[in-house]
Protein backbone atom coordinates (compact mmCIF):
# COMPACT_ATOMS: atom_id res chain seq x y z
CA UNK A 1 0.00 0.00 0.00
CA UNK A 2 1.76 3.85 -0.85
CA UNK A 3 1.09 6.01 2.35
CA UNK A 4 -0.15 9.30 1.41
CA UNK A 5 0.33 12.81 3.28
CA UNK A 6 -2.90 15.19 3.74
CA UNK A 7 -3.09 17.62 0.50
CA UNK A 8 -0.37 15.43 -1.06
CA UNK A 9 -1.84 13.34 -4.28
CA UNK A 10 -0.32 9.39 -5.04
CA UNK A 11 1.98 9.21 -7.56
CA UNK A 12 -0.48 8.08 -9.95
CA UNK A 13 -2.30 11.22 -9.57
CA UNK A 14 1.19 13.43 -9.81
CA UNK A 15 2.33 11.95 -12.74
CA UNK A 16 -1.00 13.15 -14.51
CA UNK A 17 -0.34 16.35 -15.34
CA UNK A 18 2.97 15.72 -16.75
CA UNK A 19 2.05 13.02 -18.87
CA UNK A 20 -1.11 14.89 -20.27
CA UNK A 21 1.94 17.66 -21.44
CA UNK A 22 3.80 15.11 -22.61
CA UNK A 23 0.94 14.23 -24.98
CA UNK A 24 0.21 17.66 -25.87
CA UNK A 25 3.74 17.95 -27.07
CA UNK A 26 3.97 15.45 -29.07
CA UNK A 27 1.22 15.50 -30.90
CA UNK A 28 0.82 19.46 -31.28
CA UNK A 29 4.66 20.19 -31.19
CA UNK A 30 5.34 18.92 -34.72
CA UNK A 31 2.45 21.42 -35.91
CA UNK A 32 3.61 24.37 -34.25
CA UNK A 33 7.06 23.41 -35.47
CA UNK A 34 6.48 23.30 -38.71
CA UNK A 35 4.01 26.45 -38.66
CA UNK A 36 6.92 28.76 -37.35
CA UNK A 37 9.53 27.49 -39.43
CA UNK A 38 7.79 28.46 -42.63
CA UNK A 39 6.68 31.48 -41.06
CA UNK A 40 9.92 32.90 -40.55
CA UNK A 41 11.29 31.89 -43.64
CA UNK A 42 8.49 33.83 -45.06
CA UNK A 43 8.98 37.15 -42.82
CA UNK A 44 12.71 37.01 -43.10
CA UNK A 45 12.26 36.54 -46.89
CA UNK A 46 9.95 39.72 -46.59
CA UNK A 47 12.13 41.59 -44.56
CA UNK A 48 15.02 41.02 -47.16
CA UNK A 49 13.13 42.06 -49.99
CA UNK A 50 11.63 45.49 -48.31
CA UNK A 51 15.32 46.36 -47.00
CA UNK A 52 16.73 45.72 -50.64
CA UNK A 53 14.12 47.63 -52.48
CA UNK A 54 14.04 50.24 -49.85
CA UNK A 55 10.34 51.71 -51.64
CA UNK A 56 9.03 51.66 -47.61
CA UNK A 57 10.89 55.06 -47.22
CA UNK A 58 9.13 56.75 -49.77
CA UNK A 59 6.12 56.41 -48.23
CA UNK A 60 3.85 57.97 -45.78
CA UNK A 61 3.78 56.26 -42.49
CA UNK A 62 -0.08 55.68 -42.31
CA UNK A 63 0.27 53.83 -46.13
CA UNK A 64 2.77 51.31 -46.51
CA UNK A 65 5.94 52.89 -45.17
CA UNK A 66 7.87 54.12 -42.07
CA UNK A 67 11.44 54.29 -40.90
CA UNK A 68 12.21 50.97 -40.94
CA UNK A 69 11.04 48.12 -42.72
CA UNK A 70 9.46 46.68 -40.22
CA UNK A 71 7.32 49.71 -39.86
CA UNK A 72 4.84 48.73 -43.09
CA UNK A 73 3.50 45.88 -40.82
CA UNK A 74 1.57 47.71 -38.65
CA UNK A 75 0.30 50.55 -41.80
CA UNK A 76 -2.86 50.64 -43.40
CA UNK A 77 -5.66 48.76 -41.65
CA UNK A 78 -2.72 48.49 -38.74
CA UNK A 79 -2.36 51.94 -38.18
CA UNK A 80 -6.43 51.90 -37.44
CA UNK A 81 -6.34 48.92 -35.06
CA UNK A 82 -3.39 51.10 -33.15
CA UNK A 83 -5.76 54.63 -33.24
CA UNK A 84 -8.77 52.09 -31.96
CA UNK A 85 -6.28 50.31 -28.95
CA UNK A 86 -5.39 53.86 -27.75
CA UNK A 87 -8.21 56.32 -28.41
CA UNK A 88 -11.43 54.05 -28.84
CA UNK A 89 -14.30 54.80 -31.31
CA UNK A 90 -15.90 57.49 -32.19
CA UNK A 91 -18.47 56.23 -34.98
CA UNK A 92 -20.54 58.35 -37.40
CA UNK A 93 -21.42 59.44 -40.79
CA UNK A 94 -19.60 62.85 -42.36
CA UNK A 95 -19.57 63.40 -45.62
CA UNK A 96 -16.33 64.54 -47.98
CA UNK A 97 -17.12 68.02 -49.01
CA UNK A 98 -17.67 68.69 -52.59
CA UNK A 99 -17.60 64.75 -52.98
CA UNK A 100 -18.87 62.94 -56.57
CA UNK A 101 -17.38 59.90 -56.72
CA UNK A 102 -17.73 56.86 -55.50
CA UNK A 103 -15.83 58.00 -51.66
CA UNK A 104 -18.46 60.28 -50.39
CA UNK A 105 -17.35 59.67 -46.69
CA UNK A 106 -14.67 60.28 -44.40
CA UNK A 107 -13.46 57.06 -42.93
CA UNK A 108 -13.39 56.55 -39.43
CA UNK A 109 -12.52 54.01 -36.46
CA UNK A 110 -15.86 52.51 -36.79
CA UNK A 111 -15.34 49.95 -40.00
CA UNK A 112 -13.01 48.10 -37.69
CA UNK A 113 -14.70 45.25 -35.05
CA UNK A 114 -13.52 45.79 -31.41
CA UNK A 115 -12.33 42.18 -30.39
CA UNK A 116 -8.92 42.81 -32.04
CA UNK A 117 -8.11 46.10 -30.53
CA UNK A 118 -9.19 45.34 -27.15
CA UNK A 119 -7.08 42.27 -26.78
CA UNK A 120 -3.97 44.90 -27.93
CA UNK A 121 -4.86 47.39 -25.16
CA UNK A 122 -5.12 44.49 -22.76
CA UNK A 123 -1.79 43.15 -24.06
CA UNK A 124 -0.20 46.19 -24.02
CA UNK A 125 -1.65 46.77 -20.53
CA UNK A 126 -0.13 43.59 -19.18
CA UNK A 127 3.36 43.42 -21.13
CA UNK A 128 4.43 47.17 -20.92
CA UNK A 129 4.50 46.50 -25.04
CA UNK A 130 3.36 49.99 -27.41
CA UNK A 131 0.50 49.60 -29.71
CA UNK A 132 2.37 47.77 -32.50
CA UNK A 133 4.55 45.26 -30.48
CA UNK A 134 1.11 44.40 -28.34
CA UNK A 135 -0.79 43.66 -31.82
CA UNK A 136 1.77 42.16 -33.55
CA UNK A 137 1.95 39.74 -30.26
CA UNK A 138 -1.38 39.06 -30.85
CA UNK A 139 -1.28 38.39 -34.21
CA UNK A 140 1.27 35.56 -33.88
CA UNK A 141 -0.11 34.28 -31.07
CA UNK A 142 -3.22 34.12 -32.70
CA UNK A 143 -1.83 32.71 -35.84
CA UNK A 144 -0.53 29.21 -33.77
CA UNK A 145 -3.54 28.96 -32.55
CA UNK A 146 -5.31 29.04 -35.41
CA UNK A 147 -2.75 26.29 -37.30
CA UNK A 148 -3.85 24.18 -34.34
CA UNK A 149 -6.79 24.57 -35.14
CA UNK A 150 -6.80 24.00 -39.19
CA UNK A 151 -4.54 21.09 -38.37
CA UNK A 152 -7.30 19.55 -36.07
CA UNK A 153 -9.61 20.11 -38.57
CA UNK A 154 -7.60 18.49 -41.75
CA UNK A 155 -6.53 15.74 -38.99
CA UNK A 156 -9.83 14.33 -39.50
CA UNK A 157 -9.97 13.89 -43.09
CA UNK A 158 -6.68 12.36 -43.98
CA UNK A 159 -4.51 11.68 -39.89
CA UNK A 160 -1.34 13.70 -39.00
CA UNK A 161 0.28 14.09 -42.09
CA UNK A 162 -2.64 15.96 -43.57
CA UNK A 163 -3.18 18.37 -40.65
CA UNK A 164 0.54 19.30 -40.77
CA UNK A 165 0.13 19.86 -45.05
CA UNK A 166 -3.15 22.00 -44.11
CA UNK A 167 -1.61 24.07 -41.30
CA UNK A 168 1.71 24.49 -43.56
CA UNK A 169 -0.22 25.69 -46.67
CA UNK A 170 -2.54 28.22 -45.07
CA UNK A 171 1.34 29.17 -43.82
CA UNK A 172 2.28 30.12 -47.93
CA UNK A 173 -1.31 31.03 -48.67
CA UNK A 174 -1.22 34.07 -51.01
CA UNK A 175 -2.40 36.12 -48.25
CA UNK A 176 -0.38 35.15 -45.35
CA UNK A 177 1.61 38.15 -45.14
CA UNK A 178 -1.07 39.53 -42.76
CA UNK A 179 -0.87 36.49 -40.74
CA UNK A 180 2.32 37.96 -38.78
CA UNK A 181 1.32 41.77 -39.11
CA UNK A 182 -1.21 44.47 -36.78
CA UNK A 183 -4.23 42.99 -38.27
CA UNK A 184 -7.23 41.12 -37.65
CA UNK A 185 -6.91 37.99 -39.78
CA UNK A 186 -5.01 35.31 -37.66
CA UNK A 187 -7.78 36.16 -34.95
CA UNK A 188 -10.76 35.70 -36.52
CA UNK A 189 -8.99 32.35 -38.86
CA UNK A 190 -8.52 30.98 -34.98
CA UNK A 191 -11.60 31.50 -33.66
CA UNK A 192 -13.34 29.94 -36.90
CA UNK A 193 -11.04 26.73 -37.05
CA UNK A 194 -11.82 26.17 -33.52
CA UNK A 195 -15.64 26.72 -33.61
CA UNK A 196 -15.98 24.53 -36.47
CA UNK A 197 -14.18 21.87 -34.70
CA UNK A 198 -16.28 22.18 -31.78
CA UNK A 199 -19.25 21.95 -34.01
CA UNK A 200 -17.71 18.67 -35.45
CA UNK A 201 -17.03 17.18 -32.14
CA UNK A 202 -20.46 18.17 -30.68
CA UNK A 203 -19.20 20.90 -28.26
CA UNK A 204 -22.36 23.41 -28.81
CA UNK A 205 -21.28 25.92 -26.46
CA UNK A 206 -17.48 26.23 -27.20
CA UNK A 207 -19.12 26.40 -30.87
CA UNK A 208 -21.62 28.98 -29.85
CA UNK A 209 -18.74 30.99 -27.84
CA UNK A 210 -15.74 31.47 -30.02
CA UNK A 211 -19.00 32.40 -32.85
CA UNK A 212 -19.84 34.80 -30.47
CA UNK A 213 -16.70 36.11 -30.59
CA UNK A 214 -15.52 35.83 -33.93
CA UNK A 215 -18.55 38.28 -34.89
CA UNK A 216 -16.87 40.39 -32.43
CA UNK A 217 -13.86 40.58 -34.65
CA UNK A 218 -14.51 40.65 -38.25
CA UNK A 219 -18.36 41.14 -40.63
CA UNK A 220 -17.75 38.21 -42.29
CA UNK A 221 -18.33 35.82 -39.52
CA UNK A 222 -21.61 36.07 -40.82
CA UNK A 223 -20.87 33.18 -42.61
CA UNK A 224 -19.52 31.16 -39.44
CA UNK A 225 -23.25 32.04 -37.76
CA UNK A 226 -25.39 30.64 -40.64
CA UNK A 227 -23.00 27.40 -40.92
CA UNK A 228 -23.56 27.10 -36.82
CA UNK A 229 -26.87 27.62 -37.05
CA UNK A 230 -28.07 25.07 -39.45
CA UNK A 231 -25.68 22.44 -38.08
CA UNK A 232 -27.23 23.17 -34.60
CA UNK A 233 -30.38 22.81 -36.16
CA UNK A 234 -29.72 19.59 -38.22
CA UNK A 235 -28.34 18.16 -34.62
CA UNK A 236 -32.48 19.02 -33.38
CA UNK A 237 -33.44 16.99 -36.64
CA UNK A 238 -31.53 14.17 -35.32
CA UNK A 239 -31.84 14.14 -31.92
CA UNK A 240 -28.16 13.93 -31.77
CA UNK A 241 -27.43 16.53 -28.94
CA UNK A 242 -30.57 16.86 -27.19
CA UNK A 243 -32.21 20.25 -27.31
CA UNK A 244 -30.60 22.68 -24.81
CA UNK A 245 -26.85 22.77 -26.11
CA UNK A 246 -27.77 23.42 -29.33
CA UNK A 247 -30.72 26.02 -29.02
CA UNK A 248 -28.04 27.75 -26.56
CA UNK A 249 -25.50 27.96 -29.38
CA UNK A 250 -27.91 29.17 -32.09
CA UNK A 251 -28.68 31.99 -29.69
CA UNK A 252 -25.82 32.86 -28.64
CA UNK A 253 -23.47 32.81 -31.65
CA UNK A 254 -24.88 35.99 -33.60
CA UNK A 255 -25.19 38.25 -30.70
CA UNK A 256 -21.66 39.75 -30.98
CA UNK A 257 -21.92 40.55 -34.48
CA UNK A 258 -25.39 41.75 -33.93
CA UNK A 259 -24.05 44.12 -30.58
CA UNK A 260 -21.59 45.51 -32.70
CA UNK A 261 -23.71 46.51 -35.60
CA UNK A 262 -26.65 48.30 -33.37
CA UNK A 263 -23.97 49.68 -30.77
CA UNK A 264 -22.66 51.53 -34.20
CA UNK A 265 -25.96 52.11 -35.67
CA UNK A 266 -27.02 53.99 -32.54
CA UNK A 267 -24.10 55.86 -32.31
CA UNK A 268 -24.16 57.19 -35.73
CA UNK A 269 -28.18 58.00 -35.30
CA UNK A 270 -28.64 54.81 -38.36
CA UNK A 271 -29.11 51.57 -38.27
CA UNK A 272 -27.65 51.08 -40.99
CA UNK A 273 -24.67 52.69 -40.37
CA UNK A 274 -21.91 50.73 -40.73
CA UNK A 275 -23.02 49.74 -44.52
CA UNK A 276 -23.48 53.11 -45.53
CA UNK A 277 -19.75 53.46 -43.75
CA UNK A 278 -17.91 50.81 -45.34
CA UNK A 279 -19.68 51.30 -49.12
CA UNK A 280 -19.47 55.58 -48.68
CA UNK A 281 -15.99 55.52 -47.17
CA UNK A 282 -14.19 52.56 -48.23
CA UNK A 283 -16.66 51.69 -51.68
CA UNK A 284 -16.90 48.16 -50.23
CA UNK A 285 -20.68 46.80 -50.76
CA UNK A 286 -21.96 43.71 -51.80
CA UNK A 287 -22.27 43.99 -55.58
CA UNK A 288 -23.46 40.31 -56.58
CA UNK A 289 -19.74 39.41 -58.09
CA UNK A 290 -20.13 42.41 -60.65
CA UNK A 291 -16.59 43.64 -59.72
CA UNK A 292 -15.12 40.47 -59.58
CA UNK A 293 -16.71 39.49 -62.72
CA UNK A 294 -14.89 42.69 -64.27
CA UNK A 295 -11.42 41.75 -62.91
CA UNK A 296 -11.56 38.13 -64.02
CA UNK A 297 -12.58 39.54 -67.90
CA UNK A 298 -9.91 42.12 -67.92
CA UNK A 299 -6.82 41.07 -66.05
CA UNK A 300 -6.54 38.03 -68.39
CA UNK A 301 -6.10 40.03 -71.06
CA UNK A 302 -4.06 42.92 -69.53
CA UNK A 303 -5.93 45.46 -68.66
CA UNK A 304 -6.43 47.96 -65.41
CA UNK A 305 -8.89 49.99 -65.70
CA UNK A 306 -11.08 48.77 -63.38
CA UNK A 307 -12.00 50.23 -60.09
CA UNK A 308 -8.78 50.51 -57.56
CA UNK A 309 -6.38 48.62 -59.97
CA UNK A 310 -3.26 47.09 -59.03
CA UNK A 311 -1.30 44.84 -61.75
CA UNK A 312 0.57 43.00 -59.82
CA UNK A 313 -1.18 42.04 -57.06
CA UNK A 314 -4.63 41.85 -59.24
CA UNK A 315 -3.03 38.96 -60.93
CA UNK A 316 -2.24 36.94 -58.01
CA UNK A 317 -6.08 37.46 -57.19
CA UNK A 318 -6.64 36.34 -60.15
CA UNK A 319 -5.00 32.84 -60.07
CA UNK A 320 -6.48 32.91 -55.77
CA UNK A 321 -9.94 33.03 -57.07
CA UNK A 322 -9.53 30.08 -59.91
CA UNK A 323 -7.75 28.32 -57.61
CA UNK A 324 -10.61 28.24 -54.70
CA UNK A 325 -12.99 27.46 -57.83
CA UNK A 326 -10.85 24.43 -58.42
CA UNK A 327 -10.67 23.55 -54.67
CA UNK A 328 -14.32 23.79 -53.98
CA UNK A 329 -15.45 20.74 -56.37
CA UNK A 330 -12.36 18.57 -54.52
CA UNK A 331 -13.47 19.86 -51.14
CA UNK A 332 -17.26 18.93 -51.63
CA UNK A 333 -16.05 15.22 -53.51
CA UNK A 334 -14.56 14.48 -49.56
CA UNK A 335 -18.43 15.23 -48.36
CA UNK A 336 -17.53 17.04 -45.24
CA UNK A 337 -19.86 17.80 -42.43
CA UNK A 338 -22.27 20.83 -42.89
CA UNK A 339 -20.84 23.13 -41.19
CA UNK A 340 -17.72 23.18 -43.17
CA UNK A 341 -19.49 23.14 -46.59
CA UNK A 342 -21.72 26.17 -45.64
CA UNK A 343 -18.90 28.20 -43.80
CA UNK A 344 -16.34 27.63 -46.91
CA UNK A 345 -19.26 28.33 -49.19
CA UNK A 346 -20.86 31.37 -47.97
CA UNK A 347 -17.51 33.38 -46.94
CA UNK A 348 -16.47 32.66 -50.80
CA UNK A 349 -19.96 34.17 -51.85
CA UNK A 350 -19.50 37.34 -49.39
CA UNK A 351 -16.08 37.77 -50.54
CA UNK A 352 -16.57 37.53 -54.18
CA UNK A 353 -19.58 38.78 -53.77
CA UNK A 354 -18.48 42.25 -52.69
CA UNK A 355 -17.06 45.52 -54.57
CA UNK A 356 -13.28 46.11 -53.07
CA UNK A 357 -10.12 46.39 -53.58
CA UNK A 358 -9.20 43.18 -55.32
CA UNK A 359 -5.67 43.14 -54.19
CA UNK A 360 -7.04 42.28 -51.04
CA UNK A 361 -8.97 39.22 -51.90
CA UNK A 362 -5.97 36.53 -51.46
CA UNK A 363 -6.06 38.14 -47.66
CA UNK A 364 -10.08 37.93 -47.46
CA UNK A 365 -9.72 34.10 -48.65
CA UNK A 366 -7.40 33.29 -46.01
CA UNK A 367 -10.43 32.26 -43.65
CA UNK A 368 -11.54 29.63 -46.12
CA UNK A 369 -9.21 26.66 -44.56
CA UNK A 370 -11.40 23.94 -45.47
CA UNK A 371 -10.44 24.45 -48.91
CA UNK A 372 -6.70 23.33 -47.53
CA UNK A 373 -8.22 20.18 -46.64
CA UNK A 374 -8.57 18.33 -50.23
CA UNK A 375 -4.73 19.80 -51.02
CA UNK A 376 -4.05 18.55 -47.55
CA UNK A 377 -5.43 14.81 -48.08
CA UNK A 378 -3.03 14.50 -51.38
CA UNK A 379 0.24 15.80 -50.33
CA UNK A 380 -0.23 13.67 -46.85
CA UNK A 381 1.16 10.62 -49.68
CA UNK A 382 4.72 12.06 -49.43
CA UNK A 383 7.15 11.56 -47.09
CA UNK A 384 7.57 14.33 -44.34
CA UNK A 385 10.73 15.55 -45.45
CA UNK A 386 9.56 16.03 -49.44
CA UNK A 387 6.74 17.92 -47.85
CA UNK A 388 8.64 19.81 -45.63
CA UNK A 389 10.72 20.77 -48.41
CA UNK A 390 7.89 22.10 -50.69
CA UNK A 391 6.99 23.53 -47.95
CA UNK A 392 9.76 25.45 -47.80
CA UNK A 393 10.30 26.44 -50.98
CA UNK A 394 6.70 27.91 -50.82
CA UNK A 395 7.63 29.78 -48.02
CA UNK A 396 10.75 31.12 -49.16
CA UNK A 397 8.56 32.57 -52.09
CA UNK A 398 5.66 33.96 -50.14
CA UNK A 399 8.16 36.36 -48.93
CA UNK A 400 7.47 38.13 -52.34
CA UNK A 401 3.77 37.26 -53.49
CA UNK A 402 2.48 36.85 -49.92
CA UNK A 403 4.16 39.61 -48.26
CA UNK A 404 6.31 42.45 -50.61
CA UNK A 405 3.29 42.53 -53.12
CA UNK A 406 0.96 42.91 -50.57
CA UNK A 407 2.46 45.02 -48.45
CA UNK A 408 4.25 47.47 -50.97
CA UNK A 409 2.71 46.86 -54.19
CA UNK A 410 -0.70 46.80 -53.31
CA UNK A 411 -2.97 47.42 -50.11
CA UNK A 412 -3.78 44.69 -47.60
Amino acid sequence: MTATLPGIGTPDTEAAPDSRLRAAARRHGPVLALFGTLKLAGFCSFMYLLSSTGDYRTKHPRFGGGAHAWDVLATWDGWWYQQIALHGYDPKLVPVPGATGLITLEGNSAAFFPLYPALMRGTSAVTGLGSYGAGLLVSIVASFAAALGIYAVAERFGGRRAGLAAAGLWAVWPGSGVEWAVYSDSLYVALAAWACHAVLTRRWLTAGVLTFAAGLNRPTAGALIAALCVSALLSLRRREDGVLRPVLAMTLAPLGLLGYLLWVGNRMGDLGGYFKLQSGAWAHSFDYGKQTLDVLTSVPVGKFDYLFAYPFTDVISVGVILLVCALLPLLLRLRPPAVLVLYTVITLVLVLGSQQIVANISRYLLPCFPLFVPLAVALRRLSLPVLCTLLGIAALASGSYAGYALFELGVP
